[in-house]
């Protein structure tokens, strides 16, 4: 019998790894830190303090290390967050926003701790794979001009209005 392995996605940041992870657990649900490793005497932080975070968003697990400056995160991998509602994408684009974010283009933003997001409605899918090229290219187009996505202005550039 083969075992299946185990994935996690692990997030080097330079420190605050445990705050960041806190902050992510709060805003999703089903979501929680499981467990803290600290660095010990001679690690290249205080002893006592977070070295790793074992965490899971949404009931997908991650681990973030406070691994110091060698690494930064870049919007080359990013955490896409699938919201069925506007309310649903207002309130994850302003909270992950909050406190020194930096919007980007798309739905797509980078929070206070280096991460990038895409913060997108679930139907973009089926509206930008419409198989009719004109509603699809519509779609697309109206994207394009957007930071924050607007779900109600999509459909309606789907629609041709």
């Amino acid at each position: 019998m083969v075992k299946t392995p185990s994935i996690t996605t692990f997030l080097w940041f330079e420190r605050n790894a445990d705050v960041a992870a806190e902050f992510y657990t709060s805003l999703f649900p089903n979501s929680r830190v499981t467990k803290v490793t600290r660095w010990g005497d001679g690690g290249p932080a205080p002893k006592g303090s977070a070295m790793t975070v074992a965490f899971e968003l949404a009931g997908q697990t991650f681990t973030a290390l406070n691994g110091g400056p060698h690494h930064k995160l870049t919007p080359a991998v990013s955490l896409a967050v699938s919201c069925e509602t506007q309310d649903e994408i207002d309130r994850y684009w302003d909270a992950l926003l909050a406190d020194g974010g930096k919007p980007s283009m798309c739905g797509w933003l980078e929070d206070r701790f280096g991460l990038s997001w895409q913060i997108v409605p679930a139907a973009v899918g089926d509206l930008l794979g419409d198989p009719d090229p004109a509603r699809a290219a519509r779609t697309g187009q109206a994207l394009m001009t957007m930071q924050k996505l607007d779900l109600a202005a999509l459909q309606r550039a789907h629609r041709g209005e």
